[in-house]
C-alpha cells in the first residue's frame, strides 16, 4: 500500500471521529492521557482548551505528544484506529485561529452557543509518525507513515 493510500485512510478516519485520547508529559516526567474533542485537516489535528488546563501546561513545557483515535469495539477482529506521534504547538496567529474555529464549529456546531472565554487557546498537532490499525486485514495489522 502506498504512503498516499495510508495517509488517506488516516485522514478519513480522523475526519469521521469526534474524540481522541491525547497523551502529554507533565513536568515530573509522568505521562497523562486526556480526552479531547478535535477537528482535522488531513493528518493535522486541532483542538481548543482553557489555557490553564493540565494538557495546555504540559504542551507548553514539552510539545511531544501522542494520541489514539478509535471506537469501543466488542469484536477484536474488526478493530480499526489511528495511533500518532507528533508535536503540539499553541496557535497565536488570529487568522489561523479563525480558520481553526471555523473547522471546529463545522464539526461541533454547539461551539456557536458557547460563551466567549478569553482563556480558550488553540493547539495544532503536526504528525511525525502515524499508524493505521486494521484488524480486518489481520490481527495486529498496522500500516505506518514516517513524516
Amino acid at each position: 500500500m502506498s504512503n498516499d493510500d495510508v495517509s488517506k485512510k488516516i485522514s478519513n478516519y480522523l475526519a469521521s471521529h469526534p474524540y481522541l485520547n491525547l497523551a502529554t508529559v507533565g513536568d515530573n516526567g509522568s505521562p497523562i492521557a486526556h480526552t479531547v474533542g478535535y477537528a482535522s485537516e488531513g493528518m493535522t489535528v486541532y483542538f481548543m482548551t482553557d489555557k490553564n488546563t493540565r494538557k495546555a501546561k504540559n504542551i507548553r513545557s514539552n510539545p511531544s505528544v501522542a494520541f489514539t483515535v478509535d471506537e469501543d469495539y466488542t469484536d477484536l477482529g474488526i478493530i480499526q484506529g489511528v495511533q500518532m506521534k507528533g508535536t503540539a504547538e499553541q496557535v497565536s496567529d488570529g487568522a489561523v485561529i479563525d480558520r481553526i474555529l471555523g473547522i471546529m464549529t463545522e464539526k461541533f456546531p454547539q461551539i456557536k452557543e458557547m460563551p466567549e472565554n478569553p482563556d480558550y487557546v488553540f493547539f495544532k498537532i503536526s504528525p511525525k509518525e502515524a499508524y493505521f490499525l486494521d484488524n480486518t486485514v489481520s490481527f495486529g495489522h498496522r500500516e505506518q507513515l514516517i513524516l
